[in-house]
């Protein structure tokens, strides 16, 4: 089988960091936190085998991609990740709908797309984090605190710099191998001074020391605040997308979660998901996967079966349709 081949490409401003794969209708990858495009790595060679051109970028800020100057998280909002993707795709394929997919902050910033530009995506699986309507009552931040407390991780997160000195404390690995191995539902907690507990990291089957090293080595070099300003950017992403209120995802959706992933147990998630919320915010829901015993790092933790719900999504779409991309 071919290997995944590696560009970097300059769009919307910043040096995007692309794996590539395969040849056929495009199907774009986007990653979340604490994660790159290698998160991918068992979906790439899997749907170029099957007749795709896979195309999996380093977000803004992770990776191999360059953001803004450091701390800068003002220009880190939806509206700035979605206009990176937008220029990728009118380079690599002009006047074409494509297929997504997206986990995490990958799926925050797929949801995003199809709301500001419908027109490029073809059908779309989402992960882990449902599509919300924006509440224009409150601010993100505000609610949160109020829900979960000053502790709760994206509360912890808003300071810049604050919890990047507590992480470099810890060591790069540690924290890698602390959060990619989280299998509690509970809300979690990053107690200031101390986040994470003593205790040794056991790695799961799914995920080797090779794979720790590889994120490891990336997180070393750039830190990380690229990642971390996602989260600071949320009331700024609040204010912008005002225009937006009350707008619908009008692209064919396929949503998959874990039943122990911690956006799923937290509060009310469950009863959107499952009672018809989730589909009236997004009335092209054809399906919502719940897999049993799957925490977070779904398409990591089980590969084989994300790669077949993926994969018999998109085939769904007849020949004649996928070929008119």
């Amino acid at each position: 089988m071919e290997e995944v081949e590696h560009k970097t490409m300059r769009v919307n401003g910043i040096n995007m960091h692309i794996a590539e794969m395969g040849q056929g209708p495009i199907v774009l990858f986007l990653h979340g936190f604490p994660e790159l495009w290698y998160s991918w790595r068992h979906q790439i060679p899997f749907m170029a085998a099957h007749g795709y051109h896979v195309v999996a970028p380093d977000l803004r800020g992770f990776g191999d991609t360059t953001g803004a100057p450091k701390g800068d998280f003002t220009k880190f909002t939806t509206l700035h990740v979605v206009g990176d993707l937008v220029e990728l795709l009118n380079i690599i394929a002009p006047d074409q709908k494509v297929f997504l997919v997206g986990h995490d902050w990958g799926a925050m910033i797929s949801w995003a797309m199809c709301l500001y530009r419908p027109d490029k995506i073809k059908a779309l699986v989402n992960m882990s984090v449902p599509f919300f309507p924006r509440n224009p009552i409150i601010r993100p931040i505000v609610a949160l605190r109020a829900i979960y407390g000053d502790e709760y991780y994206i509360i912890r997160f808003q300071e810049p710099g604050e919890i990047e000195e507590e992480f470099a404390q810890i060591g790069t690995k540690t924290v890698l191998e602390k959060m990619l191995t989280i299998r509690d539902p509970e809300p979690l907690k990053l107690p200031k001074g101390k986040p994470f507990d003593d205790s040794p990291v056991i790695l799961p089957p799914w995920l080797t020391e090779k794979d720790v090293d590889f994120y490891a080595t990336k997180y070393e070099h750039t830190g990380f605040t690229g990642g971390l300003n996602y989260y600071r950017a949320l009331d700024l992403n609040w204010e912008l997308t005002a225009p937006w209120t009350g707008a619908k995802i009008e692209v064919p959706v396929k949503f998959i979660v874990g039943d122990l992933d911690l956006t799923y147990n937290s509060a009310g998630v469950k009863d959107y998901i499952n009672k018809g919320g989730l589909k009236k915010n997004v009335p092209l829901l054809e399906d919502v996967v719940i897999l049993k015993g799957v925490a977070h790092f779904l398409q990591q933790e089980m590969p084989d079966e994300v790669n077949e719900h993926i994969h018999v999504f998109f085939q769904s779409f007849s020949s004649s349709e996928t070929s008119a991309l």
